[in-house]
């Protein structure tokens, strides 16, 4: 039985260290997170650069990273929806290999793609959705994929997914709502998300039981939903956040900001604490890419398993910590969560 439920924009990440003026040429910044319809910059990437393939959308990429957290095959599922192409035998096969149950949607459009431009120790991505960009609440509602929904404990959905079916984001969300002993979590995921989409964001909102974002994404999110002046730092901007209108039953919610290598930042039962995090040496640091995601992967995993919050954000942190250390979200298998 799936404990955790993740849906997403199945992509296959396209990944390079490429020279700033490749960005420069696409109008992009140092740490970007775009959509993008045209097929030029895959080509130029491609043409160009040594790239790799990597299975990647930032939900699945946390499932994959619980999965490999909780070990016990398909105690992660995931929906999402794919083409029928090569692109898509390739995701199948890497996302089965984790253990997560992958319950896809079938498209006549191909397989999305993500552009993961590494300069440095930072990462722009630039998706191209295409069948990911088509997934329906239909496919939620069929019986077999509905039982899985009912079944569940803790839902997961990274804020992109925002931009394809915000229904099917608000009919799992009120879903868990109704239970006490059920989470629905939601990424922030990009500035843009929290600019471009905020209405649909804070519908979806009002039953999220936990929000994380970055320091970005909740400045962005500040910037465009509270009044210039009402708010003094980012420990403020979580604390409004956690207290923006919630229909859980017998719950509060719960806000987590990640700052890097600095502390994250905890409202929890409207109280506010920092979680230090241990910095790796430059030299340590290989793809700051997937880091977000495997945060919350690690996250997921305790949380499922019932524990406290503050020891949940210390998995996401170790598992953040053994991701940013090689290429990609990729997970090691030998490698165990020391809990």
């Amino acid at each position: 039985m799936a404990l955790i439920l993740g849906m997403g924009n199945p992509l296959l990440d396209i990944s390079a260290v490429v020279k700033p003026e490749f960005l420069e040429k696409y109008k992009l910044k140092p740490n970007d997170a775009i959509l993008y319809e045209a097929e030029d910059i895959f080509e130029d990437l491609t043409k160009d650069y040594e790239v790799e393939y990597i299975a990647g959308g930032a939900t699945q990429n946390s499932c994959r990273v619980a999965q490999w957290i909780l070990e016990q095959p398909n105690s992660v599922a995931y929906f999402g929806c794919v083409g029928k192409d090569e692109t898509f035998n390739t995701l199948k096969k890497v996302a089965s290999e984790a253990g997560v149950k992958v319950l896809y949607q079938g498209s006549d459009h191909p397989t999305g793609r993500c552009a993961v431009l590494i300069t440095g120790h930072n990462r722009s991505l630039v998706t191209k959705l295409d069948a990911a960009n088509h997934f329906t609440v239909d496919h939620l509602e069929k019986s077999e994929n509905w039982e899985v929904v009912e079944k569940a404990k803790v839902f997961y959905s990274a804020g992109f997914f925002i931009t394809v079916s915000p229904d099917s984001m608000l009919k799992v969300a009120k879903h868990a709502s109704e239970f006490a002993d059920k989470k629905f979590c939601i990424n922030l995921s990009a500035p843009f998300i929290c600019q471009f989409f905020k209405d649909p964001l804070n519908q979806v909102l009002e039953y999220a039981d936990i929000v994380v974002g970055n320091e970005d994404e909740a400045e962005t999110y500040a910037q465009h939903n509270f009044e210039k002046g009402s708010y003094t730092d980012r420990k403020d901007i979580a604390k409004k956040i956690a207290a923006l209108p919630f229909k859980g039953q017998d719950k509060s919610r719960i806000v987590i900001i990640t700052q890097g290598c600095d502390p994250c930042i905890l409202v929890e039962n409207g109280e506010v604490s920092e979680i230090p995090v241990t910095k790796l040496a430059s030299d340590q640091i290989v793809d700051t890419n997937g880091a977000g995601d495997a945060f919350v992967g690690g996250f997921l995993a305790q949380l499922a398993k019932g524990k406290p919050t503050k020891e949940a954000i210390q998995c996401g942190l170790w598992a953040a910590t053994e991701i940013i250390q090689v290429s990609g979200c990729t997970c090691d298998p030998a490698k165990k969560y020391p809990a």
